[in-house]
């Protein structure tokens, strides 16, 4: 796609169609060139010389996707338009750089709707507005134009006490919602003042009595939106307080002693695999921009589930419809059919998993053995405390103690806020696997004109895409050279920018030929990887700590110091 076809597109998808026809075959079209598969890397944003010199946390496109904001761990904001002189396909340049002044890594960033404000929310729980096109800038010698801190910002919000998180947008230039750590969600009103150290912020939307850390809004219902963290729900708020009404839909009346109510809990029938109760979170969230009631929940060490608003909150929701799911990954199934077909790499990364888990097992029995030899009169009578906590004594008060503070904590946090324990609670339609969501905080996504398909990162740098009413695998993409957080499409061209750990931005499109990031034909291999990444690492825990007896056993037949041979 040359600059002459971009520039043609972005002139007739910026108005707004004559006839219902003409948006519809532009969905049609956007929807066929997802459907066809084929995407590919078309463009990397930024270098050594001009980018972001930090993780890239936040993406967002801007002005009719005429422009995509980035920001993370540099705390800079980075504008890039499409350069209109460029012979480039995607001749995405940046234009503009803004100082936040934030003294933390930033979340996201979101630029107000029919405005040149940009809001920013960072980890040093403070939220911050710019307006450059109204600012003075000094041109760098690489072209872009920056702008000060001083001459960008137009307010600096600390109405939060924790790491604010996130930002959704309303259908205001003056309008939107953060959510933080705090467990707050607040609605901030550029268009009234107010000062943060006299205690005089508006009182928050929603508070939680734990880390919220995603919040997510459709803009078909904008008085409802979706918010999650630190528990093991995702919570449905309504901000309409008309009674009546209110009943007929929900079944129950409204809060009247809140601001908004919460209507509805999204749940899970059991944890995930590799997920310790009292210590789930949910990363990431997204309510569909086409229908308004579907919503997506990414839970750490565990999977990706989609929910309906309009699904009766019953136990057998989830089994009383058409299965979308993805079948669980079994490994030995997997082994055994990937080795008939040949399946070399799949084979022999399972086989040396086996042998590692084998030859732990035999050095665990010999190192308990050498320990059961001993004589119990040879160990003096204060022995030292061990590092780790998987095998302590039970005898000792001090680590009972600790271990059954833990159990009461992970129960008392595993059933999330209490207040809303009555709450409704849809169970999900369909699971979507693949991915290793263990390293960083990862968003999720719809993609398509009609949100036909969900979009994730991993830690292992590839970003998923399944078909979402059938929970097929659809591409597997390289994204990242670790980890890929940030997934956004673009709102009217196969574009869709992605970002992690690197300090570039990559875009991927569709391309004639073979696509050369591609890894579905790896797909067994990949997630077969991911699923034993995500495993916890108990037993080289058991490993270390029966090394750590050993030499401590060993050390006491001698003269009772534990000594270093190579001093």
């Amino acid at each position: 796609m040359h600059s002459s076809s971009v520039d043609t597109l972005l002139r007739t998808s910026s108005s707004p169609p004559s006839y219902p026809r003409s948006r519809d075959w532009k969905e049609n079209h956007l929807s066929a060139a997802y459907a066809r598969g084929g995407l590919d890397r078309v463009k990397v944003l930024g270098n050594g010389a001009i980018g972001h010199t930090g993780c890239v946390n936040a993406l967002s496109w801007a002005k009719g996707g005429e422009v995509l904001i980035s920001s993370g761990d540099d705390t800079t904001i980075r504008l890039w338009r499409m350069d209109k002189n460029s012979e480039e396909d995607y001749p995405f340049v940046c234009d503009a750089i803004i100082d936040t002044g934030h003294r933390a890594n930033v979340f996201n960033a979101q630029m107000l709707p029919y405005s040149s404000r940009i809001a920013t929310v960072a980890g040093d729980r403070q939220v911050r507005v710019f307006d450059h096109e109204r600012a003075a800038g000094f041109p760098r010698h690489t072209g872009e134009m920056e702008y000060s801190t001083r001459a960008a910002v137009i307010r600096v919000l600390r109405c939060h006490s924790g790491r604010t998180k996130r930002i959704v947008t309303e259908d205001s230039p003056d309008l939107f919602l953060t959510v933080a750590e705090d467990g707050t969600v607040r609605q901030h009103d550029l268009r009234v003042p107010h000062t943060c150290s006299s205690e005089s912020c508006p009182a928050p939307l929603v508070q939680v009595n734990h880390e919220l850390s995603t919040l997510s809004l459709s803009p078909l219902t904008p008085y409802h939106f979706v918010v999650a963290g630190s528990s093991p729900y995702g919570y449905l708020f309504d901000r309409r307080h008309a009674g009546r009404q209110f009943r007929e839909e929900w079944g129950q009346p409204p809060d009247e002693g809140e601001v908004t109510t919460c209507v509805r809990r999204f749940g899970r029938r059991t944890r995930g695999q590799h997920e310790r109760q009292g210590r789930e979170h949910v990363t990431g969230s997204r309510m569909a921009s086409s229908n308004g009631h579907e919503v997506l929940l990414s839970y750490s060490s565990d999977a990706i589930y989609l929910y309906s608003t309009r699904d009766n909150p019953e136990p057998t929701s989830m089994g009383s419809r058409e299965s979308s799911l993805i079948p669980p990954n079994n490994k030995r199934q997997k082994l055994s059919e990937d080795v008939d077909d040949g399946n070399d790499t799949l084979a022999s990364d399972t086989e040396m998993s086996q042998d590692r888990a084998e030859r732990d097992a035999l050095m665990e029995e010999d190192i308990e053995r050498m320990l059961s030899e001993e004589s119990p009169s040879s160990r003096p009578r204060r022995e030292l405390r061990p590092l780790l906590s998987d095998d302590m004594d039970e005898d000792d008060p001090d680590v009972r103690e600790e271990d059954e503070e833990d159990e009461d904590e992970d129960e008392d946090n595993s059933h999330g806020d209490e207040r809303y324990a009555k709450v409704p609670t849809i169970m999900p339609r369909s699971r979507f696997e693949g991915i290793c969501n263990v390293e960083t905080v990862k968003d999720v996504n719809f993609l398509g004109p009609r949100d036909e398909f969900v979009v994730s990162g991993s830690d292992d740098g590839n970003w998923f895409m399944w078909e979402k009413d059938t929970g097929r695998l659809h591409d597997i993409l390289e994204g990242d050279g670790t980890v890929v957080n940030v997934i956004e499409g673009h709102p009217y061209l196969p574009l869709v920018a992605v970002s992690g750990i690197d300090h570039t931005v990559k875009l991927f499109a569709p391309t004639p030929g073979p696509s050369r990031f591609s890894r579905l034909d790896k797909a067994d291999a990949i997630m077969n990887r991911n699923a034993e990444a995500a495993r916890p690492r108990r037993s080289e825990v058991a490993n270390l700590y029966l090394y750590y007896r050993l030499a401590q056993s060993m050390a006491q037949e001698g003269d009772g110091q534990l000594e270093c041979a190579h001093q």
